[in-house]
């Protein structure tokens, strides 16, 4: 029988004294009621033990296109210990059970695959607090060179350090299912990190990539594939694509159900309009199963792809809009008002720091061009997310950008500001000569914030002004 290594470089599978039915001899069996299940019955509770990578209440984006906890895979380590009924139970279940080998920071991999049976393996480098050490290095380097066994991969690292990865990634995965590859760098707009061209991944669902370059026509987007989750973010100027050539892959991927796209530098919108002038020469691509969508990027970008595009489930629809002197939004309209599932009961802003005047000033143009399918949001965030990576200090914006810009959510009834935008949000709700009390969010009764304990005495002027004319509103600090 192998031996199974823990991370501590410790064998799982050690030689222990039990009695013929797996149980210790010093424990009666009387005391013991799981000993009465026959194998079968065993087999049921331990598949049903096994974790949920991502749970239900996990809301969090990034945390959701990362895959989860991939750290519960080894949840059956320790079943295996038990006695050696499980043992022997569990391992001749493996593939019934889905059972993977975890690699991550400081696991003893040798060690691992020298006494461990050939069970699937996951890397799983993604903690960014994390320093990669020499030693990390020759582990990743060493699991992938068992390319028939990886099931999926997630590597967060700096970005000579992904360099070396990359280059092995150059032949067929054939049970990848996951691949995840984000460059840690602050100097993106310098980097060509791409996939090899001869790298191959037939069972790949999830393909997420941050800061890569990316062509449209590899062969992992040319042919019918099975891709549940298709993520492109920061794609690097080089390997821009516009709209229709986009739409031509998606036209094979039947089974995405997430879809996200953003550009790291814009090329020139007039390009693009060019194509939005002749909308009858583009593929329309039909999403059957899409309910996630994200976009960074031109309008007149958006604006061309959005009407080549069916997605009857699409529940979730992120934005993320470039500073542009003027646009319009007529076919993004059209698509939040004509998408049944798409229900805006409830809204989230990020801000970053890179002149959130002009952010607040171009924002409150598009709301209030997309003021019809605002009346349905109750729960408003307002959340400031400072950029690493911007040169520019933050400042203030104009106090009437920001009334415009939230005039459009009228039935807003839970507010949420956290602590960076409190300060703008105080001075837009304060009341000014000849400006009413419910001009702004009128159904409004809860107020939340995030900040020092002084930040409620700037609302105070609101809140009390509610409460005189009827309408009052909970202050709460979390």
């Amino acid at each position: 029988m192998s031996q199974l290594t823990q991370p501590t470089g410790t064998p799982l599978l050690q030689p222990d004294r039990r009695n013929d039915q797996g149980l210790s001899c010093d424990i009666p069996c009387s005391r013991t009621p799981i000993y009465i299940l026959d194998d079968d019955s065993l087999l049921n509770i331990f598949y049903h033990s096994r974790p949920v990578l991502i749970e239900d209440t996990e809301v969090d984006n990034d945390y959701v296109l990362e895959g989860g906890a991939w750290d519960r895979e080894r949840w059956w380590y320790k079943l295996v210990q038990v006695c050696r009924r499980w043992r022997y139970l569990i391992l001749r279940s493996a593939s019934y059970l889905q059972l993977c080998l975890v690699c991550t920071y400081g696991t003893p991999l040798a060690e691992m695959l020298l006494h461990s049976p050939p069970f699937p393996l996951i890397i799983d480098h993604i903690d960014e607090n994390h320093y990669i050490t020499a030693e990390d290095e020759e582990r990743v380097m060493l699991a992938l060179r068992h390319r028939n066994r990886l099931r999926r991969i997630r590597l967060l690292m700096p970005l000579p350090n992904l360099q070396k990865f990359i280059v092995a990634v150059d032949d067929e995965f054939p049970i990848l299912e996951f691949l995840y590859l984000e460059a840690q760098s602050r100097d993106l707009t310098q980097m060509s990190l791409t996939l090899p061209t001869t790298f191959r991944a037939p069972r790949l669902s999830h393909l997420v990539l941050h800061s890569f370059g990316f062509p449209i026509r590899s062969p992992l987007l040319t042919t019918p594939n099975g891709l549940v989750t298709l993520s492109l973010q920061r794609i690097h100027p080089s390997t821009s694509f516009r709209p229709n050539e986009l739409l031509q892959r998606l036209s094979h991927m039947p089974q995405l159900e997430t879809l996200g796209i953003a550009f790291r530098c814009y090329f020139p919108s007039s390009d693009i309009v060019r194509e939005l002038s002749d909308m009858s020469t583009m593929t329309h691509a039909t999403l059957p199963n899409l309910r996630w969508l994200g976009f960074g990027g031109p309008i007149a970008y958006l604006e061309a792809f959005l009407p080549r595009i069916t997605t009857p489930l699409l529940e979730k629809f992120q934005l993320r809009f470039a500073n542009e002197p003027t646009f319009s939004l007529p076919r993004l309209l059209q698509f939040m008002k004509t998408t049944k599932n798409l229900r805006m009961n409830a809204a989230q802003f990020y801000f970053d720091d890179s002149g959130i005047d002009v952010k607040v000033s171009s924002m409150a143009q598009i709301f209030d061009d997309l003021s019809p399918v605002f009346s349905t949001v109750e729960h408003l965030a307002l959340t400031y997310a400072k950029d690493d990576l911007s040169p520019e200090e933050y400042n203030e914006a104009d106090r009437s950008h920001w009334r415009k810009l939230l005039r459009p959510f009228r039935n807003v009834k839970a507010l949420l500001v956290n602590n960076e935008l409190v300060g703008e949000v105080v001075r837009c709700l304060r009341l000014e000569d000849g400006e009413l009390p419910l001009e702004l969010f009128p159904e409004l009764k809860e107020l939340s914030y995030s900040a020092s304990d002084d930040a409620a005495d700037g609302f105070r002027r609101f809140i009390d002004a509610r409460r005189v004319a009827g309408h009052p509103v909970n202050l709460i600090r979390r």
